[in-house]
């Protein structure tokens, strides 16, 4: 009887939404001051989630550039552990009010239909919610005048667009197993650091380094990379999930990128 109510439970609720338990009970335990914030781009409202760091000081500021599923409550989750780390997290949610009756990602009825609101996305669109986004960062006052970049998968490859785009404007991006632009004439106009994160299990993405890396280096581009072998893609997700044991290859990837990542933002 148990194994059938089972059963029935994974059939009405998708195992992805059973996996994010944990980050939201990450999320209603943090300390840490979380806020909705909207801003007007591309003639509708876009929500962002705001995380603020325990600080009395001014802390450098990070925009957080979901996965293709939209910005779920793991995003949220890395938001917030972004602000434990000592920085203001941006986490703009790039469907909202992107489909007829929809407001956020949490309003999709599966994360399916949200990742084909992702890929109904114009890149002119996303680029333009993401320079909206980048204006906004400009004028938070906690801020201390620093802005990077970080994304997963889509959102991964969103923040390597981004990057030509930007020109100056940020200090630096993080792609979290994200392929780069496919016009190697795109890398010219970078003009900060790029530095990649991938899982070794992931040939797909992978394929794609030489290219890029062959590009930023004709243009005198820095982009420095680190692929975490056994790991999979979209591992810092996978790897944050407590129940894992510490030897789990996305594990310890999840933990050796986050020692990456905060030792980098602390040189900018």
């Amino acid at each position: 009887m148990k194994n059938s109510l089972l059963i029935f439970l994974l059939f009405l609720f998708p195992v992805s939404l059973f996996a994010q338990d944990y980050a939201m009970e990450q999320l209603e335990n943090s300390p840490r001051h979380h806020e909705w914030v909207t801003i007007e781009s591309n003639d509708r409202t876009l929500h962002n989630f705001v995380v603020y760091p325990e600080t009395s000081e001014k802390a450098p500021v990070v925009i957080v550039i979901h996965e293709n599923r939209g910005l779920n409550i793991w995003a949220r989750s890395f938001a917030d552990q972004l602000a434990a780390k000592g920085y203001i997290a941006v986490a703009p949610d790039l469907i909202s009010n992107t489909v007829d009756g929809i407001e956020k990602t949490s309003d999709f009825e599966t994360s399916d239909a949200a990742r084909q609101a992702i890929y109904s996305l114009q890149p002119d669109h996303v680029t333009t919610d993401l320079q909206n986004v980048l204006a906004y960062a400009q004028t938070i006052e906690a801020g201390d005048g620093t802005i990077a970049v970080a994304g997963f998968c889509w959102g991964g490859s969103q923040s390597f667009r981004f990057a030509t785009n930007a020109g100056d404007a940020i200090d630096a991006t993080f792609v979290f197993y994200g392929t780069g632009p496919d016009s190697a004439e795109a890398y010219a106009s970078i003009e900060v650091p790029v530095y990649g994160f991938y899982g070794g299990n992931d040939e797909r993405v992978n394929s794609t380094i030489p290219d890029s890396d062959a590009a930023m280096e004709e243009y005198g581009k820095t982009y420095k990379y680190e692929i975490y072998e056994g790991a999979g893609h979209a591992y810092m997700r996978s790897g944050d999930d407590p129940e894992k044991p510490a030897d789990d290859p996305n594990v310890q990837a999840r933990n050796a990128s986050w020692e990456r990542l905060v030792n980098l933002l602390e040189a900018l």
